[in-house]
């Protein structure tokens, strides 16, 4: 079974990004995640990882549909 909540290392490496881009994520509320502990670690609920990344197919669909940018490079 996999765990409910990812820190915010499995989180960077599951969407290929540095742990920098996976907090800064956090910080602007991008990506919704709780602090527990008493050290105040970050986790990230496996279905808001989820929704975060669709929500991110649907933004880079309005893009491509758009003719701002091209997938292609």
């Amino acid at each position: 079974m996999a765990p409910r909540f990812l820190p915010l290392a499995d989180v960077a490496e599951t969407l290929s990004i540095s742990a920098a881009q996976a907090y800064a994520l956090v910080r602007t509320g991008e990506l919704r995640a709780i602090k527990v502990g008493g050290r105040g670690q970050w986790r990230v609920e496996d279905s808001e990882l989820e929704d975060y990344i669709q929500r991110m197919y649907a933004q880079t669909r309005e893009i491509v549909h758009a003719g701002e940018d091209d997938p292609r490079g």
